[in-house]
């Protein structure tokens, strides 16, 4: 067997799995750990007992089974064998079994003990899948309580290795040093500009001419590689091979085999995984990938186009120096390359846990906390994935797993699929659910570039129906519509083959017809039923509160009532429904009138500026139908508030200067004050006790042309006892008496001493600026000519009499000259009226 760096640790591998329960390794890309380490603990193996490995993908499953299976000169099968979804390639002589990490879960759920498994091997687990975290999970607590003898070991390329040994009990950690080639990296000198299939079709048309030996180049996504393709097509001698899980198998292979001539590999990042491609001498990297985002705020997933990680980076650069010494093109800047995070994020932080959900409570656990985890399921995207099972009845009120919860957790789809087939079985649609099922799994039969449809239907998904039972008779598509892929209709055809076998499908079942569509959605989406916002629109309000709006891929066209099956939630606004099946109101009331409700709604209307009553027919957040009744006086009082809270706000109110001044003299002393106790009558505080201080002021009030009647300043006042109001009138009077006997009303503001707008002449003999606030404030002086226009502004009244005051009368005597000015203004005598005429 060929010599490789994994190699070196092996003796030690072989002694440590003696002495411990768990170990984790830590091996470059091209070190061997993959295939030598499954294939070196043979010699170890009780014979009555088999290894598990788990991979994180189908295409690395088989491929690392067969390779293992090669190095030993057998077929797959007999000593190593493998097991997929709906395909399994083992024997009685099999001790090594390749599996994809949802079967290992299955297992675990089916026996907890896991009779006859002496190992259980978790590779690439630095990928994180949220399947690989729960497998390492329930492994673990197995380990703990019911198999002490259970041998667990986690191998990572790249992983951050210390907290998964932890994890494990503190677990010795074996490294393998080194690639097994030297990889030259080329960076850009500057960042790139344009699309990302241009951008790499020029990187490989480059390194054609630079380098030997395949090229494997990283893309994205299924639609920049689609591009990439075509650009490269006619341009180069070379075969060209698509490479991302979307893809048949057959082809998946076809990609990663030798073949007569140089060849171009376009992939996403399924190629980072243990897969070994015969050849490759080059990596070109758009430094790009796409992940599934899960947004609790609005319950649904969202494809976005991310940077990698630079453990990603290192794992893709490590493909060029498998079999010999590469070449990696990283199409980012060296800087760039320092920016990168440390290590991708685990999907188990942005992922829909409706499916951990189920199979924590299959496996007896409410509490998450209670198991071993490298991050805990989050808590807002956990709780939002056990009140959908609650909806799809998986889950009672305790969150303790129901019957229907357990059928639907044996099958190996998402719980909304899974209890669409139980529930489309029980009414006699049992080939029609199981047909839905796969269509909602498995690729478009329709590619997306091809389905902005133009035909009017009232089902997305009974056309494709339609599409598939034309294909499985053998005949042209009916529909007329470019862009269908014949690899997808297998695909289809052979998952839903799958799913009637589990579910026992055989006997006849009804016929699929829009409604029958319709009713299973519904069943499987019951927080995306939708109702039409407006006539003619395609914009929809769903039971779970949010909006969507029907995309071109959609050939819904006015619909009532849908389901919105295939749904993106945008970062802002609705989201896209880009799949819908029309509901009628019948069935909707008839299916769901358990979850349907008479609810009680009195309610502000902001467009027609007064309280509206009546009775509402709801479905979550949906109102099925309206009626109208008299309500008491406390609801319309509870109502226009809240309108006011919710619209206007205070300035709803009608604010005489009295109630302002009120308002802001309190803020005044309560801010010189602040032990007084005086109430908070700030903006904020009185909007949010409106019900307290003036709710008892609107008995019979149903408008905002009512409410302007309403003098606020009572209500105001009567928030204050005597005391309060005595302190008030001493410390911020509404006036205050000048020398000349006038008594001039305060301006208060917020944040400013109160201003004293006054004549000159009534204020002769006066030295000390007047003071409030038991004498801590001296107002602000405006001191008015004779027009009332101000002359001067001021808190210190006796520096203008003595140095101001000349200068004020030499401008302003000949102006006013029936008013004194007298040469001496602190013997003057203060007057507020002019002199005699004549």
């Amino acid at each position: 067997m060929k010599q490789l760096p994994i190699d070196e640790i092996l003796p030690q591998l072989l002694k440590s799995i003696k002495d411990n329960p768990a170990l984790v390794i830590q091996a470059p890309p091209g070190a061997g750990k993959t295939t030598k380490i499954p294939l070196t603990l043979l010699q170890v193996l009780p014979p009555d007992r088999k290894i598990i490995m788990l991979e994180p993908r189908r295409l690395a499953a088989t491929n690392a089974a067969r390779w293992m299976a090669a190095q030993l000169g057998e077929e797959v099968g007999n000593t190593v064998g493998y097991t997929i979804r709906f395909e399994r390639q083992v024997s009685a002589a099999t001790r090594i079994e390749v599996v994809t990490e949802g079967i290992l879960t299955r297992r675990l759920q089916a026996d907890p003990q896991l009779t006859g498994i002496e190992m259980i091997i978790f590779d690439e687990f630095h990928e994180r899948n949220l399947h690989s975290d729960l497998a390492l999970a329930l492994c673990r607590d197995a380990q703990l309580g019911l198999r002490p003898d259970l041998k667990l070991i986690v191998m990572s390329a790249t992983l951050d290795a210390a907290p998964v040994a932890k994890l494990l009990g503190d677990a010795p950690l074996l490294t393998s040093e080194g690639r097994s080639y030297p990889v030259e990296l080329r960076y850009l000198s500057g960042e790139p500009v344009g699309r990302t299939a241009e951008i790499m079709s020029a990187a490989i048309q480059r390194a054609l001419g630079e380098t030997e030996g395949d090229i494997l180049a990283f893309l994205p996504g299924a639609g920049e590689i689609k591009r990439c393709a075509a650009l490269l097509n006619g341009s180069t001698a070379a075969a060209i091979h698509p490479l991302y899980g979307d893809l048949p198998f057959a082809r998946q292979e076809k990609a990663i085999l030798p073949g007569p001539q140089r060849k171009i590999v376009l992939a996403t990042n399924i190629a980072e995984t243990s897969l070994t491609i015969e050849g490759v001498r080059v990596v070109i990297d758009s430094g790009l990938c796409r992940q599934q985002r899960f947004d609790p705020a609005t319950g649904l997933n969202r494809l976005v186009t991310t940077r990698i990680s630079a453990a990603s980076a290192s794992q893709r650069a490590g493909r060029a120096g498998r079999t010999a010494p590469g070449t990696c093109y990283r199409l980012w800047t060296e800087h760039s390359q320092s920016t990168l995070i440390p290590f991708t994020a685990p999907e188990i932080r942005s992922s829909d846990l409706s499916s951990l959900a189920l199979e924590l409570a299959l496996w007896g656990v409410n509490d998450p906390s209670a198991l071993s985890w490298l991050d805990v399921p989050p808590a807002a995207a956990l709780a939002e994935a056990r009140e959908l099972l609650k909806k799809l009845d998986a889950l009672d009120h305790n969150f303790l797993i129901t019957k229907l919860g357990r059928k639907m957790a044996l099958l190996p789809v998402h719980p909304r699929l899974g209890h669409l087939i139980i529930e489309g079985e029980r009414r006699g649609y049992g080939e029609l659910a199981c047909d839905m099922a796969a269509l909602l799994t498995e690729r478009d039969i329709i590619s997306g570039s091809s389905s902005h449809v133009t035909q009017v239907s009232d089902s997305d998904i009974l056309d494709r129906i339609e599409l598939v039972v034309d294909w499985r008779k053998g005949k042209s598509c009916s529909k007329g519509t470019d862009g269908m892929d014949s690899h997808s209709f297998s695909a289809v055809d052979r998952m839903a083959g799958q799913l009637k076998k589990l579910v026992g499908t055989g006997r006849a079942t009804l016929p699929a017809t829009a409604q029958a569509v319709g009713l299973l959605s519904a069943l499987a989406y019951p927080d995306r039923i939708g109702q039409q916002r407006e006539p003619d629109s395609p914009r929809y309000l769903l039971a779970n509160g949010r909006g969507g709006t029907l995309s071109g891929r959609s050939s819904l066209r006015n619909a009532a009532y849908i389901v919105a099956v295939v749904m993106e939630g945008g970062e802002k606004g609705d989201g896209q429904i880009h799949s819908a099946n029309a509901l009628d109101l019948a069935t909707l009331r008839k299916e769901f009138a358990a979850d349907i409700q008479w609810l009680r709604s009195v309610s502000w209307d902001d467009r027609l500026q007064r309280v509206l009553a009546r009775e509402e027919e709801r479905l979550g957040a949906l109102v099925l139908a309206t009626r109208q009744i008299n309500p008491s006086a406390e609801e319309v009082t509870a109502a226009f508030l809240g309108g006011i809270a919710c619209g206007a706000g205070l300035t709803a109110l009608n604010w005489t200067s009295r109630a302002e001044q009120f308002r802001l003299r309190i803020l005044f002393l309560e801010g010189i004050f602040p032990e007084s106790g005086l109430p908070d009558f700030s903006a904020d505080n009185l909007l949010r006790t409106l019900p307290q201080w003036l709710g008892p002021y609107l008995s019979g009030i149903k408008n905002m042309a009512e409410l302007q009647a309403v003098d606020i300043y009572t209500p105001l006042k009567n928030m204050l006892d005597y005391t309060q109001l005595r302190l008030l009138e001493e410390g911020a009077p509404t006036h205050i008496t000048v020398p000349s006997g006038s008594s001039i009303p305060l301006e208060y503001s917020e944040d400013k001493p109160p201003v004293l707008a006054v004549k000159l002449q009534e204020l002769f003999g006066l030295a000390d600026t007047p003071r409030v606030a038991g004498g801590r404030i001296a107002v602000t002086l405006h001191l008015l000519s004779p027009a009332r226009r101000p002359i001067q502004v001021t808190q210190d009244l006796r520096n203008f009499w003595n140095s101001t005051y000349v200068e004020v009368k030499k401008e302003l005597k000949g102006r006013y000259p029936r008013h004194p000015w007298p040469d001496d203004p602190w013997n003057a005598t203060p007057t507020r009226k002019a002199k005699p005429r004549g």
